[in-house]
């Protein structure tokens, strides 16, 4: 008798490097780590508690829907404890707790289960977590009127808000240098940039994330700031500023680099993140938003799967 295998046609990417999927999510945990430190250093014991919860509220919601699907227990792999932790990443440390479980349910039971689970994910599970709660809540988000009664002494604005309502003129007291150190208002483990970059460099280095994705988004961004500034230097900040501010860092190395739901292929995976960082500036200069990075990151999401099909053309083959 013919020995039949059965053939398993699943949905891309097809790419594999070898990694586990615990391995990768705990790797990608570990390069978060710096970020997250000085959020709770900035913020204080409320950041912790945020962070804390995020994380433990996801592997909850995991375990659940294993249970409830009668699959595997799969709390030990990292995902779901890395999608509570960027989610809160993301999140201002004055957030009530209601919120934080809100948004691992949305993220775990309905960004990541709801497709059938890790890798069958059309969108970014913390993207699309972050956009419904902002949404739903928008005032809970607002970080100057969030950290407005905050226990620590913040005097300065947040700075794309500040951008937003009054122009280049208004972003000429945040020096870069701050920027980059985390002085500035933000997301829990948004706003060291030095710290969000040497992870990002070190999961590229490790091939965790693909460089092509990251590096083309971040251009994207400088390129599309610098033009704006060129066609009005007056309205629009300059690239340096878009770059280290918001969730750019964090969209750039952490989203936007998120397996099951960007290319696998060259060409498609530098379309993908320079369309990431151009709307993110589209959004944040002339848009209704004061940060483009997570509707960006849901944009080119969806335009994935037509991404993918660009291909290089066969050799002898002629159209």
């Amino acid at each position: 008798m013919f020995d039949q295998k059965k053939l398993v046609v699943s949905h891309p990417p097809f790419v594999h490097i070898g990694s586990r999927v615990t391995e990768r999510s705990y790797h990608i945990i570990l390069a978060a780590v710096p970020a997250v430190l000085l959020g709770f250093v900035q913020y204080g014991p409320s950041a912790a508690a945020v962070v804390t919860l995020a994380v433990s509220s996801a592997i909850l919601w995991e375990l659940l829907m294993n249970r409830v699907t009668k699959r595997a227990i799969t709390i030990g792999d990292g995902h779901a404890a890395l999608i509570g932790l960027l989610l809160a990443m993301l999140l201002p440390a004055s957030v009530p707790w209601w919120a934080v479980i809100a948004g691992t349910f949305i993220a775990v039971v309905i960004g990541k289960h709801i497709y059938g689970g890790i890798g069958s994910n059309a969108f970014n599970p913390v993207a699309v977590a972050f956009a419904i709660v902002t949404i739903s809540w928008k005032d809970l988000f607002d970080f100057n009127a969030a950290l407005l009664n905050y226990d620590l002494n913040f005097t300065a604005v947040y700075p794309l808000a500040a951008a937003k309502h009054f122009g280049a003129a208004a972003v000429e007291s945040f020096s870069l240098m701050d920027l980059l150190m985390g002085r500035q208002m933000g997301g829990i483990g948004a706003t060291f940039g030095l710290g969000l970059i040497a992870g990002g460099i070190y999961l590229m280095l490790r091939g965790f994330i693909r460089w092509e994705i990251a590096l083309t988004f971040l251009a994207g961004v400088f390129v599309t700031a610098f033009v704006f500034q060129v066609f009005d230097p007056v309205r629009f900040a300059g690239p340096g500023f878009h770059l280290l501010t918001g969730y750019t860092l964090i969209g750039a190395f952490f989203l936007a680099t998120e397996d099951s739901s960007s290319p696998v292929n060259f060409i498609p995976m530098l379309i993908y993140g320079a369309a990431g960082g151009i709307m993110t500036v589209l959004i944040r200069n002339i848009g209704a938003y004061v940060d483009g990075v997570i509707l960006a990151i849901l944009v080119i999401n969806l335009l994935n799967p037509l991404l993918d099909k660009i291909r290089p053309q066969a050799l002898g083959k002629v159209f």
